[in-house]
């Protein structure tokens, strides 16, 4: 129960109910008070400046989330070059009547964005008489030195309903100080703001906004930033989330300004987007043009994914390397990106041992990060696979994923080399109950590659027929990579853990002549229909997993 004797606008109290709250139905609807001064304790004057590239806003210029992206874009490259000049030849506080005004007698409040603007408010002394309602006038030839006072909006506005949505209006209105008890406050905006603004407070009245477009709405969740009316945030959030998305959209919503991204309120959208990109993108390879050109967000949201469709972990390092090249052409540029950004993404432990060497030689990463991915991957190969289960599920819930694995096009495998007495190697490959069951009633997976006396093989499973074709029944074959007319005499013995005693237990061996291209295998690897490999009681599922091994030997 609420202590009776607390302050009614104590910022904890505060921030524990009202700006933590979306607007909603359940809010009180003060909509009749809005800009009536019969309702209100003060005076808010608006002062808008001129915009450093055009005074119109932008959801006037803009029809399409891509045409207000595009338009967002020029103005933020303007205003970093004008914010290029010297600073200490700008006034330290804006001049509102010819004097410089002493530190006590005005309050500022700020929030920057990216973009350099910021919110700046200012408590000033009563006018007399009728000198506010010509505020218009008297503002319009006032200048900042760098960018001129257009117009002067006034408003009543009520100090507890905007201090109740807001801590920036909160802050502005209890500082304690002698300007927090003067009617007239200031605010000053660029006119770009002007329209969201507006939509901004009379959302504190109403809960509600009249803007239905998405351009419109971004404006006014950067606003609702500014200002720090998280309901709003949250409303804006609601309603471009139900709209349809599209890459431009998507990729707009993860480029916002970071001190929107980082709100609770926002992050609801940020987490559609990514899941829209990474579906959209599921399979890189048919829209390699496309993610290619995708700028850093979009290209973090798509690896993040756990259903990326890729031959193999080898193949999302590959194209880390090609997009990261490609976007940024000095080495130190992309050693950062590589190694803040983009490394974390790579799930270095799924990638192969070949692989993994390039890495310690590539010159992309940083000597130190790239000895530190490769050291902790190995470490995991090494790993019981129970341990390994575990340290994937303690990530499951985590933005850092390194241990989770895709859904890879070829099944990683794990593989022991020998080099005496005789070139050899043993290979493990895992299933799932669910990946065997996909399988029917046609269906193969393969293996990734592994490599014995320089040649690369795989291992494939299929579901097929029976050499009578009489049932489908579960195969294993072993096959060579196409490499010239190469070919080599190889010894294999496929086996499988069975239970009740979960060893090892041979299931086929053979010999073969293998050149490129060719596979050779056992078509019912267990002599038993599809129906029995694949019940609930089968032998060879041991907590829901299939344990293949194939042994391989050159004979020379």
């Amino acid at each position: 129960m609420k202590d009776l004797n607390s302050d009614l606008f104590d910022p904890v109290m505060v921030m524990e109910s009202e700006w933590s709250r979306a607007g909603s139905s359940s809010d009180s609807d003060f909509a009749f008070a809005f800009n009536d001064r019969n309702f209100s304790d003060r005076v808010l004057r608006i002062e808008i400046m001129g915009d450093l590239d055009d005074t119109r806003q932008d959801s006037d210029l803009c029809t399409t989330v891509a045409d207000w992206a595009r338009h967002r874009k020029r103005r933020r490259e303007d205003i970093r070059k004008d914010n290029d000049v010297d600073l200490s030849l700008l006034p330290d506080e804006q001049v509102l009547n010819g004097n410089q005004p002493d530190i006590d007698d005005c309050a500022a409040y700020e929030n920057q964005d990216e973009e350099g603007q910021e919110a700046v408010a200012m408590i000033e002394e009563s006018p007399s008489g009728d000198e506010a309602a010509n505020s218009n006038d008297n503002g319009s030839n006032w200048s900042m030195g760098w960018s001129a006072v257009m117009r002067v909006k006034t408003l009543h506005i009520s100090s507890p309903i905007l201090a109740a949505k807001s801590p920036f209006f909160y802050k502005l209105f209890s500082n304690g100080m002698r300007e927090s008890e003067e009617r007239y406050v200031t605010l000053r905006i660029n006119a770009s703001e002007e329209a969201a603004l507006m939509e901004l407070l009379n959302f504190m009245y109403s809960n509600t906004l009249n803007t239905t477009t998405a351009p419109a709405l971004l404006d006014v969740l950067m606003a609702a930033d500014k200002f720090q009316v998280a309901s709003c945030m949250r409303y804006c959030s609601r309603i471009l989330r139900s709209m349809p998305m599209t890459p431009d959209s998507a990729l707009l919503y993860l480029e916002l300004p970071s001190s929107v991204l980082m709100a609770d309120a926002v992050q609801p959208l940020t987490d559609a987007a990514k899941q829209y990109l990474a579906g959209r993108y599921k399979d890189i390879t048919k829209f390699q043009d496309e993610v290619m050109a995708l700028p850093l967000a979009g290209v973090e949201a798509i690896l993040s994914s756990d259903d990326l469709q890729v031959a193999s972990e080898d193949a999302v390092y590959d194209f880390v390397l090609k997009w990261s090249r490609s976007e940024y052409s000095t080495l130190e540029e992309r050693r950062e990106v590589l190694g803040a950004r983009l490394a974390r993404l790579i799930r270095f432990p799924y990638m192969t041992c070949r692989k993994l060497k390039k890495v310690l030689t590539c010159t992309d990463f940083e000597h130190d990060v790239a000895s530190k991915l490769v050291l902790e991957a190995l470490f995991f190969k090494a790993e019981a696979p129970h341990r390994q289960r575990s340290l994937a599920a303690e990530e499951s819930g985590s933005l850092n994923r390194r241990f989770v694995e895709r859904a890879y096009k070829y099944r990683p495998v794990k593989v022991v080399e020998f080099e005496l007495p005789r070139q050899q190697c043993v290979v493990y490959l895992d299933l799932k109950r669910e990946e065997c069951a996909n399988l029917f009633p046609s269906g193969r997976v393969y293996s990734q590659a592994f490599h014995l006396g320089g040649q690369g093989f795989f291992l494939s499973a299929h579901c097929n027929m029976d050499q009578q074709s009489s049932f489908h029944c579960f195969g294993l074959f072993l096959g060579m990579q196409e490499k010239g007319s190469v070919s080599f005499a190889v010894d294999y013995e496929f086996a499988a853990r069975s239970r009740p005693t979960e060893e090892f237990v041979s299931k086929y061996k053979g010999n073969y002549v293998f050149t490129g291209g060719k596979a050779v295998g056992y078509r019912n690897l267990f002599a038993i229909p599809w129906t029995s490999f694949i019940a609930e009681d089968s032998l060879y599922f041991i907590n829901g997993v299939l344990h293949l091994k194939a042994e391989l030997t050159i004979r020379h």
